[in-house]
Order: structure tokens, then sequence, then C-alpha cells
């Protein structure tokens, strides 16, 4: 036990520091923590400091014996509390930053401005927004709003739990701004998926003279890769160039060959790709995605043999998406069944849901259709409603009645008010020519008051987005029988 002894003389002496050289496991530290018992530094607060820290915050996966170091300590001082509270919402179970909070009020231990970041941190990583809420009202209460570390935590809570006007009301009553938080609010508006406000906020960051930074630049292309604003994004580039002076960073790279693959420009994507020095698996799957989803199948899979020969970089799950995307496209089956497998047997991957997914794609194009549903059925993980209704439309293209009853069955019991996988039902049904069951589709709409889902055209121009909508307020059988 680590107890606290007025009288002992090591309380103060130097602990010695070539112990933490060599600390870089579990293991090691427990040995450590043995020789400071062993050598009399088992009161000494800086070497009680280090051996915390270590363990919470250092030392991957020892944050548990962490707690069982601080719990024995009678007296532990703010920084042991507020490094305890940082690693636990860092951890997998954050929760215990609160507990950890709760106890340090209870000792009548008066918190600091780290403390209330790590413990914002905690409820933001848990979505507890009443305990966050609760912490802010502490925040006012011990006057920590306008210390600038501890606002832009809170804007990150506000705008992580979908509060944006809270969080744009503190950005505004900020007594200072700085690059952080300019970068909380550009990235909260990016999470919300809000993009446009995202972009305007930059432009406003620009006109007060605050320079971006690597973090402002990689929400930005986010941005313009989900809205696929080509335009946007290219300025983007000229203005990393010019902060980097060409010298990209992986994340950034990264950044910029997903922005260009999702907005189809694949060619200048590759560009980047290749003059990137270093590459991870990210920037691989980026560009191999990129490729198989724009219909370059042959160049996409290419990539991957080369991908495959690397010493330093492994494909992961995201890699076979993108690969077997690809064979789908290129209506490649065989190519696409030996890299379903190979990600199981070399990799030791297990397939996921996107992966059966784009299986049952792959499949369902070339008009294998009990193959796909053999697949569906020999499932480890329950197929989701996207596995059916990619079943489904294979059916409705391929013309098969049987299997496309059953598919729509199983998603009805996944969800009935979903009006596109009726439509999908009764056009099979009409494509065969059987008009009683497109008509009886009809009706099951109709006792289910379920509506087809009105049309949207969406047209940017100018900045503006025009949008125009058809409105159809029931299902109609057109000339062939299909619901339109």
């Amino acid at each position: 036990m680590i107890r606290k002894r007025t009288n002992d003389r090591s309380t103060n002496r130097k602990q010695p520091s070539s112990l933490w050289k060599n600390c870089s496991n579990l293991l090691a530290l427990k040995q450590i923590h043995a020789t400071l018992i062993i050598k009399g530094f088992n009161s000494n607060r800086a070497a009680l400091r280090e051996l915390i820290f270590a363990g919470a915050m250092t030392i991957s996966g020892a944050i548990n014996y962490a707690h069982q170091v601080f719990a024995q300590i009678t007296e532990p001082d703010i920084f042991m509390w507020n490094t305890m509270m940082r690693g636990s919402s860092q951890s997998k179970n954050p929760s215990k930053v609160v507990f950890l909070y709760t106890e340090m009020e209870n000792r009548g231990v008066k918190p600091d401005k780290f403390t209330f970041s790590f413990l914002l941190k905690g409820c933001t990583r848990l979505e507890w927004r009443k305990t966050g809420f609760c912490v802010h009202g502490k925040v006012l209460k011990y006057g920590f709003e306008v210390n600038s570390f501890v606002r832009n935590t809170l804007i990150y809570f506000h705008s992580n739990c979908g509060e944006m006007e809270n969080a744009r009301t503190l950005f505004d009553e900020a007594p200072e701004k700085d690059v952080v938080t300019w970068n909380t609010m550009i990235a909260g508006y990016v999470l919300r998926g809000e993009q446009r406000q995202a972009l305007e906020m930059f432009e406003e960051m620009r006109n007060v003279g605050e320079c971006p930074d690597e973090v402002t630049m990689l929400s930005l292309l986010s941005a313009c890769a989900d809205l696929g604003d080509l335009e946007v994004g290219r300025k983007l580039h000229c203005s990393i160039s010019e902060m980097t002076r060409g010298d990209l960073s992986v994340l950034l790279g990264n950044a910029l060959v997903d922005m260009y693959a999702k907005c189809g420009s694949i060619e200048i994507a590759l560009q980047v790709f290749k003059k990137m020095r270093e590459k991870d698996v990210t920037t691989w799957n980026s560009v191999i995605g990129g490729l198989a989803f724009h219909g370059h199948a042959e160049e996409s899979i290419k990539l991957f043999a080369e991908m495959q020969a690397l010493k330093n970089i492994k494909p992961n799950e995201i890699t076979f998406v993108g690969v077997i995307v690809a064979c789908s496209h290129a209506g490649n089956v065989e190519e696409g069944r030996r890299y379903f497998k190979l990600m199981r047997e070399r990799y030791d991957i297990e397939p996921n849901m996107i992966h059966h997914g784009c299986m049952v794609d792959l499949l369902g194009r070339a008009g294998l259709l009990s193959e796909a549903f053999e697949l569906i059925a020999t499932m480890e993980i329950e197929p989701n409603a996207i596995i059916w209704r990619t079943l489904l439309g294979a059916c409705r293209v391929h013309g098969n009645v049987e299997l496309g009853r059953l598919a729509n069955e199983r998603l009805l019991k996944l969800r009935r008010d979903e009006s596109g996988d009726y439509v999908l039902l009764s056009n099979i049904y009409a494509s065969a020519g059987e008009w009683d069951g497109a008509e009886e589709v009809r009706k099951l709409m109709d006792d289910g008051g379920v509506r087809k889902e009105a049309g949207r055209s969406l047209i940017e121009a100018d900045d503006r987005a025009v949008m125009q909508f058809l409105f159809d307020p029931k299902p109609k059988l057109n000339s062939r029988g299909q619901v339109s």
C-alpha cells in the first residue's frame, strides 16, 4: 500500500530518472513500481506522478493498473487527479472520468481548467448530454468560461452533441479566438453535415487574419469531399501547397486523394497519390476505392496488386470493400470470389456487413441470384435491410419473382414503411407480367399507409441551392403495370 508518511525522508528525495527510460509496457511499469517501493520512493510525490502518468497516458493497456495505484494514494494532488481523468477520458471506459470528478469534489479538491477539459471530453465520447450540461454549469460556477482552453472544449462538446447554436454562441462570445477555436467550430459543422457553414466559417477566419493549420484543412477537405465541390477543393489544394511548400503530410495527402476521388477527379487523385513521399493503408484505400467507385475497375485491381507486394503496408477491411466493388463493376465474378476468400484466409479479416453487401451486389449484377441468396443465408451476422434490398434490386433487373418476393418479405420484417421496397417488388411482378401481384403490392401500400416518396431535384447555381419537389400522393401503375 502507498501511504503518505509525513516524516518519511523519501518524500523529498530525488527519484532515479533512469528508471523511466526503458518503461515501455505494463510489465516494465510494475517492475519500476516494485523498485520504487524497495528503494523507499513509495511516498515520493514526483515518483508517484511519473508512475500514474505512465500508466494512464504513456503505456497502452495500463490504465487499470494506474487506477489501482491511484486508489492507494491517500491525498492525490490536482495533477494526479487530472492525469487519471485525462487517461480515463481516452480509455475504453470513459465513464470513469465522471466518477473520478465526483470523488475529487467529495474530497474537497478544487478543480482547475484542465479538469473540466478532460471531463467534457469524456462526456462527449459517452454522448452524456445532460452530464455535460451539468459540467458546463460547474465551469460557470468556478469562473473558467473565460479561459480559452476550457471554452474550446465547451464548443467541442456542444458541437458534437448537435447543439450548434450553443456552440456558435460560445464561439461568438469568446473574448479571444485562436486557431483551435476556429478549428473546433469548423469541425463541428462538418460533423453535423453542415458543410457549407464550415466553408463560410473558413472565409470568416481568413477575413479576421487567422492563419489556418493542417487541422483546418483536413476539416475543409472533408467538407468538399462530402459536397462534391471540386472548385473549392482545388483552391484549398493551392493554399495547402503554399502552406506546406509541397511537402505534404500523410494526413493531408490522404485527405486530398479522398477529396479528388469523391469529386470524380480520379486523374488528379492519382497525381497526388504518386507524388506522396509517404503512404499508409488509408492512402491506398482512398485511391483503390476511388478508382473502383468511378468505374476504373482494372486500375483499381492493378493498384491492389501493387499494394499486396509492399512489405510495410497490409490491406485492411476497407481495402477489400474497394476491391470487391471494382470486381462488381467489371463483372469479374471469379476475381471477386477469390478476394472475398483471400481476406479471411491470408489476412485474417472476417467479412463484415459491407463486404457481404458488396458480394451480393457482385453476384446480383451477374445474375447469380441463387448464389447471392445462399451467401446471405450462410452469413454469420444477421443481414440488414441493405443486403436484402440489394438482392431485391437484382431480382428486379433479372425478373426473378420468387426470390424477389422472399427478399421483400425479409425487408418488411425489418422495416415496413420503406416505399422503395414496395416499388421494386411491384415492378418485378409487372416485368414478369404478373399484374395481380403488382396490384396486390399497391393495395398493401394503401392499407399500410405507405406513400411513395416524393422525387426531388437539386441544382446549385451562384452558391444557391435551388430545389424542385415532385409530389405524388398515391402510387400509380403505368402502362407496363409498374409503380410510377
